[in-house]
């Protein structure tokens, strides 16, 4: 099975089937829930109440004006009326931070549970999956679909839903109050400011998808550069790069014109739309207003309804199109948890016992590819506290041996067993808890030098970390830093040297102290005093346990207990080093090629 994620397409219709997935997270709090919407239905009674308390208010004013001074009338103006319509703008205020600060905990909650469990799954996905993955699109995938998550729930909870709430009360309110002309005038301006909004987001949104590609594309040029500074100063390109950037920059400013002019139609039809709706419904009032049949504060209570109505529709364009891209973000995450690994525990999967440590490839193929075959139906043992070691040219299988053995791949045909029992029929957690290794190509996390060799055990006391490494012959280096082990590693390790990393995961391996112990190419980056150190501490630490080294220094695996040689895939030769130079074969040819370069 290939690993793919449909990407989704923000310009196709609403799938609004993704609320089903969020939903279940939601109900962890409906209690929360329930108290945001009470709030919110409150909130939008007190909106629509205040243009009411505001009608009456000038209709005091206007009937207590009239004959008398202007001061004599602000104080016959029933003061009740001010004091409720302050209320009613308060409540409506206090009521919506409620619903805001109660629901945000819904959200959060949920975004915090989705998260984990996408993260917890893209960690359970094979190797497979990872070696095909872009790490930084996979991570804006996850971010993106959290990010979604609080989005659409907040704008459908805090402005689609009240703004649909607030229309149905007003245009009853207006169809009760004065008829159906108002309410008619309403409703037709309302459903075509929505569907105007959203024919013209779905046209737009492929200027706005055009903008951010090319501001990603531009973004990318920049940061590809600078990470390749030196590369750059090397061949003296920065006039290559420059124009290589501002090339992008020169897409990213004719789509970001392009989405300008969309934007203004946009906005300029709108526009039309809420003044055209303005007009009728004044110019109607204005009439009633000559005629008798409607007061002043009629006027300015219609005048306020259509204010309010339309000043939270002005940014439905910009709800709509992000809704869209928000569930096309929710949706290429909850993609990735519809991924399945090809390596997975059987079902009722006991836990590994290692009591002796004593390891058997049976008939061992593997293949990456049908037609490349890598390993040729290959066995051997490897005994209890007995050290083994496998060379061969590169592209042999060695590596591969060691991602077996990992269970990163499962075989083809043949099985692998420790101590009797298969690691296929066992949990893939308690094997690799049973397995230490100091791979070839050493990757930190961006942290100290102390809590990277602290994740071998994350629960080592500091003595057991100090300990592993005085045996990892780091402690003169550490030594020398003016932080110590206090000293950060940088992104990936970078600010070490190849033979230091190297020699921070030997002592992360060594504080793990695992039964099984793997050395994949363990000294490829040290110099010939570090490795001889380096050597010595191995062969102590390796005392007592079982041990597979994939070894291209044959130097470093002479006192190995076993040397197997495989060549494309096929065990070829197998003995100690001194029985194997006897033979005068493949490994024969190998030692004498690498003492010729080491004399060279």
């Amino acid at each position: 099975m290939r690993h793919t994620i449909q990407q989704s397409d923000s310009e196709n219709t609403l799938n609004w089937k993704i609320v089903q997935l969020i939903w279940p997270y939601l109900l962890e709090y409906k209690s929360r829930i329930v108290i945001a919407l009470a709030c919110l239905v409150l909130s939008k009674a007190a909106s629509v109440y205040g243009p009411f308390l505001l009608k009456y208010i000038v209709d005091a004013l206007s009937l207590e004006g009239v004959g008398q001074g202007r001061s004599q009338a602000l104080v016959l103006v029933p003061v009740g009326l001010v004091l409720a319509y302050g209320f009613a703008r308060f409540s409506m205020i206090i009521l919506g931070e409620i619903r805001d600060t109660v629901f945000g905990r819904v959200t959060e909650r949920a975004m915090r549970r989705v998260g984990l469990k996408v993260f917890v799954h893209v960690h359970s996905l094979d190797l497979d999956f990872h070696l095909n993955r872009r790490t930084g699109g996979l991570a804006r995938d996850i971010e993106r679909g959290t990010t979604g998550i609080s989005f659409l729930m907040r704008f459908f909870v805090f402005n689609i839903a009240p703004t649909l709430i607030e229309i149905g009360l007003v245009i009853g309110l207006l169809f009760y109050n004065y008829g159906i002309a108002f309410a008619a005038i309403t409703l037709t301006s309302v459903v075509l400011y929505i569907l105007f909004s959203i024919v013209t987001t779905d046209w737009r949104t492929r200027f706005v998808c055009e903008a951010n590609r090319a501001d990603s594309a531009a973004s990318t040029r920049a940061i590809d550069s600078l990470l390749n500074y030196e590369t750059v100063k090397y061949f003296t390109n920065e006039g290559y790069e420059s124009q290589l950037y501002d090339d992008a920059l020169a897409d990213w400013e004719s789509a970001r014109r392009k989405n300008r002019l969309s934007l203004l139609t946009l906005n300029s039809g709108q526009a039309l739309i809420i003044t055209v709706a303005m007009t009728m419904m004044m110019w109607l009032a204005a009439q009633r207003v000559t005629q008798g049949s409607m007061t002043i504060g009629d006027f300015v209570l219609i005048n306020a309804f259509m204010m309010q109505l339309f000043m939270p529709l002005n940014f439905l364009g910009f709800v709509y199109r992000e809704i869209k891209g928000s569930l096309a973000n929710i949706e290429n995450m909850f993609q990735l948890m519809d991924l399945s690994s090809k390596v997975k525990d059987v079902p009722e999967a006991s836990e590994l016992f290692v009591s002796q440590g004593h390891i058997q490839f049976d008939q061992v193929a593997f293949h990456y590819q049908p037609d490349r075959e890598i390993l040729k139906r290959i066995s051997f043992e490897i005994k209890p506290g007995e050290k083994v070691a496998v060379v061969g040219a590169s592209g042999a299988g060695k590596s591969t041996l060691v991602k077996l053995l990992f269970r990163f791949y499962d075989p083809t045909y043949g099985s692998i067993s420790i101590d009797g029992q298969a690691i296929d029929r066992v949990t893939q957690h308690s094997l690799r808890a049973a397995i230490g290794i100091v791979p070839q190509d050493t990757v930190l996390f961006n942290s100290t030098i102390f809590d990277n060799i602290r994740y071998g055990k994350p629960d080592a006391s500091d003595d057991e970390v100090h300990a592993a490494i005085r045996m990892a012959h780091l402690q003169h280096f550490i030594e020398q830093l003016p932080e110590g082990v206090d000293t950060l590693v940088g992104e990936r390790g970078l600010k070490l040297s190849g033979g230091e990393k190297q020699r921070v995961a030997i002592a992360r391996t060594l504080l793990k102290r695992p039964p099984v112990l793997l050395f994949d190419e363990a000294t490829s980056s040290l110099d010939s005093k570090s490795e001889r150190s380096i050597l010595a501490a191995l062969r102590e630490i390796s005392e007592g346990h079982t041990s597979l080294v994939i070894a291209h220094r044959l130097s470093t695996i002479v006192d190995a207990d076993r040397i197997i040689v495989l060549d494309q895939g096929a065990i070829v030769e197998q003995g100690t080093h001194e029985q194997l130079l006897a033979e005068s074969g493949h490994y024969a040819e190998l030692w004498s090629a690498q003492r010729k370069q080491n004399v060279q």
